[in-house]
């Protein structure tokens, strides 16, 4: 389904910040952080903390992490990243060396710094946060935050000289939210598998590139840059979906039908990985890309603390809207499919 071949990576230098260190996960009981937890554990660190909201989930990774690996002292934790004076006294108590961001909604508000707070107060060197493609000319909140995020990231590493970098992910084939466990569920109930537009393309990866990426990124890391995987072209949704449909012995038309519902608010028909502004630079791995944007204005730190504070106040939709916009001028939330089905005719003359 991805028509390329997987990207592997080398694992080596990312042995020098685990192995005998102490590494936290947030997010841990996910699809991506429970398979963070897998990789980091095979590189033996002194102790791998496993935090997150779900007890149920992050009891399953903790049991399976135990049994797999009984020398690593595993510590799971039961914790809300929005919940500033928890977080703060987790950091305190463990110290450790390298933090892997993933704790992420799908469909993201926005959420306080709290987790690069505590970092930062506790003398982490190595901080990786896990971004998305949406970040990158955003129509929707979520890409917007994310936006936020990593320009957040950015300034914390200029400003205290530390390791800390954002990866952007495409679309993550079997995690949890992803198209594939949807249409395999459409398929089992006898269709139809309902896709929004024919032209509607994303890139897509496995949950090991996804993890080995994000490891790849806290080896690489210098502080402030953005790593992406080179997947490639973009593939059409519909084509997953119809790839899905034979693998399951089926025919497209005569067993199931394939509907396009059509293009939600604030939905892009194809992500890109890079703002057309961003430095844009090979690193020792083939497939692994880093992006250094430059200095971030005056005032973006100010106007983050105004948006965060409008939030929590609870003030209204359409001001917070354009809060968003004032830190990141590309966030379009509105008109966004006709403009996006304008750029996609148009790439698609260029082809």
């Amino acid at each position: 389904m991805l028509r390329r071949d997987a990207v592997e990576t080398d694992l080596a230098a990312v042995a020098e910040l685990a192995t005998s260190e102490t590494v936290l996960i947030t997010g841990a009981g996910g699809s991506i952080g429970a398979e963070l937890c897998r990789q980091l554990a095979r590189l033996a660190p002194a102790r791998l903390v496993l935090l997150g909201h779900g007890e149920n989930s992050i009891f399953d990774i903790f049991q399976e992490l135990t049994l797999s690996f009984p020398d690593v002292d595993i510590m799971p934790v039961i914790a809300d990243i929005r919940d500033r004076n928890r977080i703060f006294h987790i950091f305190q108590q463990h110290r450790p060396h390298a933090v892997f961001h993933a704790a992420a909604h799908k469909h993201v508000p926005l959420m306080e710094d709290n987790v690069l707070d505590a970092a930062i107060e506790t003398n982490v060197q190595h901080f990786v946060l896990v971004s998305t493609d949406k970040a990158v000319r955003p129509t929707s909140v979520m890409g917007a935050t994310k936006r936020i995020a990593e320009q957040l990231v950015q300034h914390a590493a200029t400003k205290h000289h530390r390791n800390f970098v954002s990866v952007r992910f495409g679309n993550v084939l079997g995690s949890r939210g992803s198209v594939v466990p949807t249409f395999l569920r459409q398929i089992r109930a006898g269709g139809p598998v309902t896709v929004t537009h024919p032209e509607m393309r994303r890139y897509f990866m496995t949950i090991p590139e996804a993890v080995q990426l994000v490891l790849q990124a806290g080896a690489l890391g210098r502080g402030g840059e953005v790593f992406v995987l080179d997947m490639g072209e973009q593939i059409r949704v519909v084509d997953i979906a119809t790839d899905l449909i034979r693998l399951s012995g089926l025919e497209v038309g005569a067993d199931i039908e394939i509907k396009f519902t059509g293009v939600r608010p604030g939905e892009k028909l194809y992500e890109e990985m890079f703002f057309t502004a961003e430095n844009v630079l090979p690193t020792d791995h083939p497939k692994v890309l880093r992006a250094r944007n430059g200095l971030l204005a005056d005032g973006t730190i100010r106007r983050i603390e105004a948006l965060t504070r409008s939030t929590d106040s609870g003030r209204p939709e359409d001001e917070i809207r354009k809060l968003l916009q004032t830190l990141v001028p590309d966030f379009h939330p509105h008109g966004a499919k006709e403009h996006e089905e304008e750029r996609v005719a148009e790439s698609i003359r260029r082809a």
